[in-house]
């Protein structure tokens, strides 16, 4: 029996934190591992919450650092699912920096993360569709399935 289909708007999650010296550099920049453990758990809590169960990360694309992040600083990841198979799931998140004193929020990086669902075995379990309601909604699932066709390929 299909799932029933679920909107992107249902999944989006917001995670934050505020940077110590503890997840920097000698230079007071974020440790890369660092980001990268909020964007994986930004991206999990968005695909449980569309799965309805345990997911895992299989790959993780398009890391690019563009600009540092500073101790002291606020960051919010944002995600959402732009792509769903049977049991897999492209989720997009973007990473922010805000400045608490300024209010300033400046784009830091985004990437791309697969996740797929799992039972309590660890066996792949199927997910249900993915329900688009905006234009952008279907432009990033046509990129996703793009993207999603060039690895399949590889």
């Amino acid at each position: 029996m299909p799932l029933k289909a679920k909107p992107v708007r249902a999944s989006r999650t917001q995670i934050a934190d505020l940077m110590f010296p503890a997840d920097a550099n000698s230079r007071g920049t974020v440790f890369g591992g660092v980001v990268l453990k909020m964007v994986d758990k930004a991206a999990s809590v968005c695909a449980y919450r569309h799965a309805g169960g345990a997911c895992v990360t299989v790959a993780m694309e398009r890391i690019e650092f563009r600009v540092p992040i500073y101790v002291g600083e606020f960051v919010v990841m944002e995600s959402q699912i732009n792509f769903v198979g049977s049991t897999s799931m492209e989720i997009g998140v973007e990473v922010y920096a805000e400045n608490l004193e300024t209010g300033k929020r400046r784009h830091t990086n985004s990437c791309f993360v697969t996740m797929v669902s799992v039972n309590k075995a660890g066996s792949p379990k199927k997910v249900p569709g993915l329900l688009l309601e905006t234009p952008e909604e279907k432009s990033r699932c046509r990129e996703a399935l793009l993207r999603r066709q060039q690895r399949l390929a590889r």
